[in-house]
């Protein structure tokens, strides 16, 4: 299999990108709504967190990746012939959209939480993973920006998922109805 893309398939390492960025940002969704409406326990939803914040750093790397990906292999697979005008905007807009939100979620959920004055006053790192704390460039805690980057982010989770699942819809809709090889040709298949 082709690294690279060409007008009839991606490559590897944008199927790889895709699919690693996509099973992340479905299971940051999931975890966000259940850290914040679900949990209770103060210890428990700091670790949450801080896996969440863990997860999304390493989402933002792999969506610097392959957006520098996308801008060096400029290729793509081509829509099917006949391809109605309107879905070839609207892919190309959802599209757009999509890598606009994979890199706006981490950066808002960083900002939200490096600006916020109670991870100065109680002295909380954003840790990766334990490894290493992200920068916190607004010591002291700033709260407007904090909550701005935190409007930001939830408003980008809901547009996430409602643009999720018109992709999700449209992939199933060229695999089922139109028999096409659009999905087909970002999974391992053909």
């Amino acid at each position: 299999m082709r690294t690279k893309n060409t007008t009839e398939r991606w490559g590897w390492l944008s199927r790889f990108l895709h699919w690693s960025i996509a099973a992340l940002i479905l299971f940051q969704l999931a975890l966000g709504l259940y850290m914040t409406d679900f949990v209770s326990d103060m210890t428990e939803q700091f670790d949450l967190f801080q896996l969440h914040k863990s997860w999304g750093f390493v989402v933002f790397c792999l969506a610097v990746i392959r957006v520098s990906w996308r801008l060096f292999n400029r290729q793509t697979p081509h829509l099917p012939a006949g391809t109605a005008g309107w879905q070839r905007v609207a892919s190309h807009l959802s599209h757009g959209l999509l890598y606009l939100l994979i890199l706006v979620m981490p950066l808002s959920g960083w900002v939200m939480s490096a600006a916020s004055p109670t991870q100065d006053y109680l002295n909380i790192q954003n840790m990766v993973f334990g490894l290493f704390a992200m920068p916190d460039p607004w010591v002291p805690g700033v709260r407007s920006l904090s909550d701005a980057a935190g409007e930001v982010h939830e408003i980008s989770a809901w547009i996430m998922l409602a643009i999720l699942a018109i992709h999700v819809a449209a992939a199933l809709k060229h695999h089922l109805i139109d028999k096409d090889d659009v999905l087909r040709r970002m999974t391992w298949g053909r």
